[in-house]
């Protein structure tokens, strides 16, 4: 597993008890974690989870989302999956190369989910609601991998997800993650791209840009 803590834009944490900055009373008790996947095809059910990542969110004293932390980690191939070359031309993912630190599915995942778990509490939430660009395909490869992994304890919202591309349409008439972060000047780097890590990051970035934009134009708390 990598983690990546206390960048630039997660500064002014600070917590305070329930209102308007309670992250527990602005998502109905959800906590919004961001996932992002590389995946060796578009099949949740055949086709290889090869890296996972996600972005847990806080609130800072003013009520703006922030990115508190992120964690990512590369993942062996399970037995018998399909891996498209296409995808791995795509990703430039080698998923045999010792240099990844890939671990096992299960491995992975019992970490993963024990992060958001942590999150969640410490939010003060009662469950944590997948964030993500297409949130689809995440939603689907992680919990593929969970039932392949027979991990019980999920912590994610079982079909419910924010997806980005759809927030990002609304507010900037931009579906593209590149593009829709040009658009709310958030800095990206295409040569970074296509690693869970990045992705995942920007689409926190992104996600987080979207919500505060829209509770400082009024939107929320709703009169």
């Amino acid at each position: 597993m990598t983690t990546v803590r206390d960048r630039g834009w997660h500064a002014d944490v600070e917590h305070t008890g329930p209102g308007e900055t309670d992250m527990s009373a602005r998502f109905r008790g959800y906590l919004p974690v961001v996932v992002d996947v590389e995946t060796g095809g578009f099949n949740s059910r055949t086709d290889a989870l090869l890296e996972v990542a996600i972005s847990v969110l806080t609130m800072d004293h003013r009520g703006n989302l922030l990115c508190e932390r992120t964690a990512a980690w590369a993942v062996e191939p399970f037995e018998g999956c399909n891996i498209e070359q296409a995808s791995l031309d795509f990703t430039g993912i080698d998923p045999y190369s010792a240099e990844r630190g890939a671990v096992e599915e299960s491995e992975a995942l019992r970490e993963l989910f024990g992060e958001v778990r942590r999150a969640v509490r410490e939010a003060g939430c009662k469950r944590a609601i997948l964030v993500g660009h297409n949130a689809f395909f995440d939603h689907s490869f992680l919990f593929a991998a969970a039932e392949r992994c027979s991990i019980k304890r999920n912590p994610f919202h079982p079909f419910s997800t924010f997806d980005t591309v759809t927030l990002a349409g609304m507010a900037f008439g931009q579906t593209v993650l590149a593009r829709a972060c040009e658009m709310a000047t958030i800095e990206f780097n295409t040569r970074k791209a296509h690693s869970a890590h990045y992705d995942c990051e920007k689409t926190a970035e992104l996600f987080c840009s979207i919500v505060n934009r829209w509770k400082d134009a009024g939107g929320w708390p709703p009169a």
